[in-house]
């Protein structure tokens, strides 16, 4: 048998209203008071009705993050900083994986409509603004995680990919590499194409130099591996001196496809830089140079714009941009 709250009230002898003050205003309540609903409820083994309650405030507690690739540590860290922010706050994180598809994502979007999220983070897809427009029909506050859309009234957080593509590319430079392969995809996505855009800006510095972009549909450590075996098929004076992935599961990849299953010595033979330095950058085989991205800080700030667009939902969206920090081991360092 379910108990109520009106249970609650006549075991306690007191009114709904103050169970109701007793759950959701203690500070209103007399403590003699608190202490004997409390302990009408302990006694009858009341269990709120969260669904209820918020379907008649007509929001939850809770937040809803959709990243593009759930087991890339880069977004576990995001998510574990935006859950323990939220936790702060009394609120949960609801997560989704949209696995880079738009229908996958426009699915979760739905679904987080459905159950009237305080808000939604979200690492879109692509450049579109089709999220944008379903959310802001249900009244839901957007948050872009990663990513910005300038020419929208959406608050973000993100890197400065530009900066770190060049950052990237300016490294291997520096150490005479000429031939520089970039691996990453797809490139429809904004955050592969701005560090490929950043690495080309650091090539036209060098007119001598040659970048190869070598197209993957994933950004994982399979379709890395493929790229790096591609690599090691090639005759040797075909090969690139360089390699800069467009994350760090992907130079996970190429690192085990050129060196692990090819001949190629890493960095003797092919300088490889990743991106996002995640937690086993610095324990891969040989140690991985790396882009870092404050990952973690990423995933907090990203909640706090968030309270601020429900707080303050006329105020002009406050747009976070880190900059990107290069991180050199020995996959660079000879």
């Amino acid at each position: 048998m379910t108990v109520s709250v009106k249970d609650v009230a006549q075991a306690a002898s007191v009114s709904v209203g103050t169970v109701s003050n007793v759950l959701n205003r203690p500070h209103k309540v007399a403590a003699a008071t608190v202490e004997r609903v409390q302990a009408a409820i302990e006694e009858l083994g009341f269990v709120r009705n969260d669904a209820a309650r918020q379907l008649r405030a007509g929001r939850s507690r809770s937040i809803g993050l959709v990243v593009l690739d759930s087991a890339n540590p880069f977004f576990a860290q995001v998510a574990r900083g935006a859950e323990e922010r939220a936790a702060a706050e009394g609120m949960s994180v609801l997560l989704g994986n949209s696995d880079q598809s738009d229908i996958r994502e426009a699915a979760y979007i739905d679904l987080f409509r459905e159950q009237r999220v305080n808000g939604v983070l979200l690492t879109p897809t692509a450049d579109d603004t089709a999220a944008v427009a379903r959310l802001a029909e249900a009244n839901i506050p957007l948050v872009l995680v990663d990513a910005e859309l300038p020419d929208t009234a959406v608050p973000s957080v993100s890197v400065d990919d530009l900066e770190g593509g060049h950052l990237a590319a300016s490294h291997l430079l520096a150490l005479g590499r000429r031939r520089i392969a970039f691996v990453g995809g797809p490139l429809s996505i904004r955050q592969v194409s701005d560090r490929l855009a950043g690495a080309r800006r650091a090539l036209e510095e060098h007119p001598d130099a040659v970048l190869e972009v070598i197209e993957q549909d994933a950004m994982t450590v399979l379709a890395g591996r493929a790229a790096g075996e591609a690599i090691a098929h090639r005759p040797a004076d075909e090969r690139p001196d360089a390699v800069f992935c467009a994350n760090d599961l992907l130079a996970v990849g190429v690192m085990q496809g050129a060196s692990l299953l090819g001949d190629i010595r890493i960095p003797d033979d092919l300088a490889l830089i990743g991106y996002d330095d995640i937690d086993f950058a610095q324990s891969t085989v040989v140690p991985l140079t790396s882009v870092r991205q404050p990952a973690h800080e990423m995933g907090g700030v990203a909640v706090e714009l968030l309270l601020e667009a429900v707080a303050s939902p006329n105020e002009p969206p406050r747009r976070v941009r880190f900059r990107p920090e290069l991180v050199v081991r020995a996959s660079t360092r000879g």
